[in-house]
């Protein structure tokens, strides 16, 4: 009987080994098997009707270079087209030879993909320009809600949910419009537009979303809500007038993958036991710190589900509301009709809760209610705006607030920043400079062993750092996903004295702090990087000061 499998194999490796030879005969890279996926940018810089003619298929594009896989890399005419799409389009051609294989394996992905959006840049004019006959700005709602935009607007959805990003960025410049997406804090751009196509993506969200398409003088604010591979995914929008037209923004919203437990967020040891502690009790204000988009939210949110019991009455007051959870009852407020968080927190205070978020204490009238709130039997979280967890006393006093209220009222104050992981897939270790070493194990000297324990650290054998090499599943980065460093500073009766008596020193409570073993931001993350968690650039990027010398020799 013949082994068919056995054949293909050794027609494979034939064909593989053909390549090779033919590719360093014609001094070219090659191409020996296909992609995983083809960005969207790729997909619309060369039409169909050039790639089935010429045989050439884009696969790739990087730093404004496009990477095209093509069966004869002598044929002049191919050369010529690819050299004219290069001029017009302001980007550099890079060709590489393939086999017959990988290019019907490439075309069939880029057949799928542009078919899905709807064949942008398939149209062409007589002059050989791409756009005609796509939709204009003012189009009827029902062209918008049936025509091809509706298909490239799932396009874009859908990338950014298989990239993890947590906001699309959709905005328009004097000749395009551009799709960027937000991947563990940093932007890059997924996807350029046609001008006439970006008007018509725009009212096709704006529909979704329920705000008036006409509108585009002032800023609106919109959710929908999708069904993506089984589970839903909310979205919140929102729009905003720019000098080349309206730009908008969408923030995604997994309620299940974007609230998760405290440990996965990067909460350990001694840190992790005192708030749990802290949450515990019947009543008392627990405060979160932190810049915008530092994930002090997120944070709650997975506070709030370990106390989301069937007992529990749990009220939200919010602006806006992030994730919607089963068993809470969220608020959204509205300052305009004067709902605002003071109006707010008065309100659910007769809805007989035990547990209350307020999303951030912006005024004194807030945070006095907050207090007593607090002091009345109920426990309150929310956030406040310093840099530091201790800087919240000094702030709530700075509002009006009497530091034997305070003093009384609060639990726990917290502070974090997120950092970018180290990818799992290409994680290796390092050399660093002895500076680097010695600046690192200084800042953790007076942690003591029984904390390192807690994170599972063993410095015996010396000092290791790691980075991520970079692999197809980080995108060449290294990194991939972020996890939070922590500072969580309990109130003490020791802490209580210096509130009342130094009406909240920071410098005191600081002391105070670090006698009793609480670590600092810093000193999380040094031990995350020796957890082999994330890099010694990202802790230095979210925290004050640098690791030993600037040439390090990282």
């Amino acid at each position: 009987m013949v082994d068919v499998n056995k054949d293909m194999e050794d027609n494979n490796v034939d064909e593989l080994e053909d390549l090779k030879r033919k590719a360093d005969f014609l001094g070219m890279p090659f191409i020996a098997k296909c992609p995983q996926g083809v960005p969207s940018e790729a997909i619309i810089a060369i039409r169909p009707s050039v790639v089935e003619k010429y045989h050439v298929v884009p696969f790739d594009i990087k730093d404004q270079i496009l990477s095209v896989a093509m069966l004869d890399p002598q044929d002049i005419n191919a050369l010529n087209a690819l050299r004219f799409i290069g001029e017009n389009s302001g980007l550099g051609i890079a060709t590489y030879l393939t086999t017959e294989t990988v290019f019907k394996d490439i075309f069939r992905i880029y057949e799928s993909d542009l078919s899905l959006m709807g064949g942008i840049n398939s149209k062409e004019d007589s002059d050989g320009e791409a756009g005609e006959g796509l939709l204009q700005e003012g189009d009827s709602e029902e062209v918008l809600s049936d025509a091809p935009i509706a298909k490239l607007v799932e396009v874009i959805i859908s990338h950014a949910i298989d990239g993890r990003a947590s906001d699309i960025h959709i905005e328009p410049s004097d000749g395009d419009f551009r799709v960027r997406y937000r991947v563990d804090g940093s932007l890059h751009v997924g996807l350029v537009l046609p001008k006439a196509v970006g008007p018509a993506v725009v009212s096709r969200i704006k529909i979704l979303s329920n705000l008036k398409i006409d509108e585009k003088r002032k800023p609106q604010d919109g959710r929908f809500r999708l069904t993506e591979n089984g589970k839903q995914i909310d979205f919140r929008v929102s729009t905003l007038p720019v000098i080349a037209g309206e730009k908008l923004v969408m923030r995604i919203l997994d309620n299940e993958s974007g609230v998760g437990d405290i440990e996965s967020a990067g909460i350990l040891g001694r840190a992790n036991e005192n708030i749990r502690v802290a949450i515990d009790e019947s009543y008392g204000m627990i405060l979160m710190t932190g810049p915008t988009g530092s994930g002090k939210s997120t944070t709650l949110y997975s506070l709030l589900k370990i106390l989301n019991k069937e007992e529990k009455n749990i009220i939200t007051l919010e602006d806006p509301i992030e994730y919607n959870i089963y068993g809470l009852n969220q608020s959204q407020i509205k300052p305009e009709i004067g709902y605002t968080f003071a109006s707010g927190l008065r309100t659910i205070l007769r809805q007989d809760p035990n547990i209350i978020m307020v999303g951030e204490i912006r005024d004194s009238e807030t945070a006095e209610l907050a207090v007593h709130a607090a002091l009345t039997g109920h426990l309150m979280f929310s956030t406040l705006h310093t840099n530091t967890a201790i800087g919240a006393i000094s702030r709530l006093i700075d509002m009006g607030i009497e530091p034997f209220l305070l003093a009384s009222s609060l639990r726990m104050v917290m502070a974090q920043r997120l950092v970018k992981k180290i990818c799992e897939k290409c994680k290796e270790e390092i050399d660093v400079a002895k500076s680097v070493k010695d600046s690192l194990i200084s800042e953790i000297e007076n942690v003591p062993a029984e904390e390192l324990k807690k994170y599972d650290l063993d410095l015996s054998g010396g000092v290791k750092i790691y980075h991520g090499a970079g692999c197809d599943d980080c995108n060449n980065t290294g990194l991939k996903g972020r996890l939070a460093i922590f500072e969580a500073v309990p109130i003490t009766d020791s802490i209580k004295e210096l509130i009342i008596e130094k009406h909240g020193s920071e410098i005191l409570i600081k002391k105070e702090s670090d006698r009793v073993g609480n670590l600092t931001i810093k000193q999380d993350g040094v031990l995350k990087i020796l957890k082999g968690l994330t890099t010694i650039e990202e802790v230095s990027r979210v925290t004050e000061g640098k690791f030993g010398s600037t040439d390090a020799g990282i």
